[in-house]
């Protein structure tokens, strides 16, 4: 086997589904591994087995979709992209809110499937992996960032975010006082051609504000521009 290929986790409970994506990504040149429990998903994904990138269903037994999101985030930042039938929007967010990268809906291309998987791992390997992040680190106010490790520090305590609350940080603190429109926003953190939902982006901002405010409710430093956007006050 070919060591470089990238290692796919599917946490699906569909034998059809689950054989078909399977297939489809091992003939693009990736290797997968299949769980059909949402409890031996999870402890698939934190034995350190080495995955790149997670799909998961949303309904499974044992262990509903969202809770393994929410524990697999606690511990690692690879990308988790969900695939449900589930299509409300209060499902999307709720996903997105424990931290998973991207929503597909089923039934989907494989095509499009295959493509969003790369996108997600390329965008990942090239933030944390490629160097192109400087080698230093960003102080401003009780926030400390540093670029090296991708970690995050309030008031000298490390404070866990994933990939995409990090970008989405670190994207606003480079650029002090600017307004970004939540579509913006959304091109800029999640590709120019990414395929999702905006509401996203009010998500994370939510989680930001949670990590990094003394009182969310009444955020000092990732302010709503009402009408506009968002931005970060320095």
């Amino acid at each position: 086997m070919n060591q470089t290929r990238k290692r796919i986790l599917i946490i699906e409970d569909d034998p059809v589904i689950a054989e078909v994506q399977k297939d489809y990504l091992e003939a693009s040149g990736f290797t997968a591994d299949i769980a059909d429990r949402g409890d031996l998903g999870l402890e698939m994904a934190l034995r350190g087995d080495g995955y790149d990138l997670i799909l998961l269903d949303l309904m499974l037994p044992r262990m509903d979709g969202y809770e393994v999101c929410r524990r697999v985030r606690e511990a690692s930042n690879i990308p988790i992209l969900i695939v449900s039938a589930k299509k409300e929007e209060v499902d999307k967010i709720r996903g997105f809110g424990f931290g998973a990268d991207d929503y597909i809906l089923k039934p989907f291309g494989l095509g499009e499937l295959v493509a969003r998987v790369k996108a997600h791992l390329a965008r990942y390997d090239r933030l944390v992996g490629s160097g192109e992040w400087r080698k230093d680190e960003l102080q401003l106010h009780n926030i400390r960032i540093d670029r090296q490790s991708r970690r995050v520090y309030v008031n000298d305590e490390e404070v866990l975010f994933t990939a995409k609350e990090y970008d989405l940080l670190l994207f606003l603190v480079t650029n002090p006082n600017r307004v970004f429109r939540k579509e913006e926003l959304f091109e800029r953190i999640w590709g120019l051609d990414a395929l999702g939902d905006h509401a996203t982006v009010t998500v994370h901002i939510s989680k930001l504000r949670e990590k990094l405010e003394r009182d969310p409710s009444k955020p000092r430093y990732v302010e709503t521009v009402w009408g506009v956007g968002y931005r970060f006050n320095l």
